[in-house]
């Protein structure tokens, strides 16, 4: 037989690919490599491989749309935003073979409909709304037109009880320098109907809890997001008496988990006009701050809700001492005293499910649970054994199943 004829093009670090049977059509593969996953719907052929633990999804599609989206999501993911990774691509595969994209599978994510079957999470609705929108906003923020959002073309990671959304489909987006407000619009019209066509399927299939209901879920997603537009970029006038506005609306967007590098302010009349330039609005504010400070990277939930123990931490500690201690100095003795010893008491079967991050948040809430129940402040030890001893015997595995096909 002669050799098979390709080009292959794949990011260092990751593997060469090259021992998968290219010159054959992607769902006739019969190699040792496969997995199954759990995984949305596509319009195209996709297989999982995995290399030592790894795992990669390969999407067969025509090569000017594969090149086109791999383009894409490298641009994307050099800004920041929550895509997949892009490592590879394989083009003249001969015998009019299409070519196929390779991704780096997301890890501890879960597709749309997966949330909808075992356990799922609490307040389901708001969690997904929140999620999506805020992705679609993130990336309208920079310019990135969509094209066809929906909950199929989004992976799901938990984030401190929450969810965060991540772009995995960039076939039929566009970037350009920023949108118009016809093109946001455009982008929100398609995210609706396919959202509400979508949960439809998963009510016919396997039921929708009962405060989930398409047509609401469609609009609700239109208002949740012109709600967030409107407060991460409106104009904002107030008096020179009333200049604590700027504070407040600088603290509401930190809330909501963004940055602000830079602020215009003109001076009218009436007093002073605030404008934010939606390319210096940064998300990712408590995601950052715990960064700098501990080294750990999170989702944004996570990471405000660490840093509400940081600060817990802190003030605990400077009472105990009797001195004012610095922040850097807290965060160091936070993450040797609070975070690893909490983490290294969780038996890896625990720990593989989630994210250490995520593992972190859930013994946090446990011990709001215990000392809300004991009257008192259980201490996070205590909170450990107890996470431990209620989670391990009875908690199915969170990760998605992998089995050879």
């Amino acid at each position: 037989m002669a050799p098979a004829r390709f080009h292959l093009v794949a990011r260092t670090g990751h593997p060469d690919f090259l021992d998968l049977p290219w010159e054959e059509p992607l769902e006739q593969w019969k190699s040792e490599r496969l997995v199954s996953l759990i995984r949305g719907i596509s319009r195209h052929v996709v297989r999982f491989v995995e290399y030592d633990g790894a795992l990669y999804a390969l999407k067969e599609l025509p090569e000017r749309p594969a090149r086109r989206e791999w383009t894409l999501l490298r641009r994307l993911e050099s800004q920041g935003l929550p895509v997949v990774e892009a490592v590879g691509m394989v083009t003249d595969r001969g015998d009019d073979l299409d070519a196929v994209l390779i991704t780096r599978h997301l890890e501890f994510s879960l597709p749309y409909r997966a949330l909808f079957s075992g356990q799922g999470i609490p307040d389901l609705r708001t969690h997904l709304l929140n999620a999506l929108v805020e992705l679609l906003a993130r990336l309208h923020l920079r310019g990135f037109f969509w094209g066809d959002c929906s909950l199929s073309n989004a992976l799901f990671r938990r984030d401190a009880g929450a969810l965060t959304a991540y772009l995995v489909d960039a076939e039929t987006g566009e970037l350009h320098g920023s949108l118009s407000d016809g093109q946001r619009g455009y982008d929100l019209d398609i995210a609706q109907v396919n959202i509400v066509g979508e949960l439809l399927d998963v009510d016919a299939e396997v039921g929708l809890p009962a405060d989930l209901d398409p047509d609401e879920i469609g609009e609700e997603i239109v208002r949740r997001y012109v709600s967030l537009w409107d407060e991460l970029t409106r104009e904002e006038t107030f008096g020179p008496d009333e200049r604590f506005k700027i504070e407040e609306r600088l603290q509401r967007l930190n809330e909501l988990g963004f940055d602000v590098e830079e602020l215009q302010l003109d001076a009218t009349l009436e007093g002073y006009r605030l404008r934010l330039d939606p390319l210096v609005v940064e998300p990712g504010h408590h995601r950052h701050r715990l960064l700098r400070l501990t080294g750990l990277d999170a989702q944004e939930r996570q990471a405000q809700r660490m840093l509400n123990d940081l600060a817990r931490f802190r003030e605990s500690l400077e009472r105990r001492e009797k001195r004012t201690l610095s922040e850097s100095v807290v965060a160091s003795r936070w993450r040797q005293e609070v975070f690893e010893p909490t983490i290294a008491a969780v038996p890896a079967e625990l720990q593989g499910r989630l994210p250490a991050a995520e593992v972190f948040h859930q013994v946090l809430e446990h011990r709001w649970f215990l000392s809300e129940r004991a009257k008192k402040d259980v201490g996070i030890d205590e909170a450990v054994r107890s996470y431990v001893a209620s989670e391990l015997p009875r908690r199915p595995p969170e990760r998605i199943v992998i089995a050879p096909e």
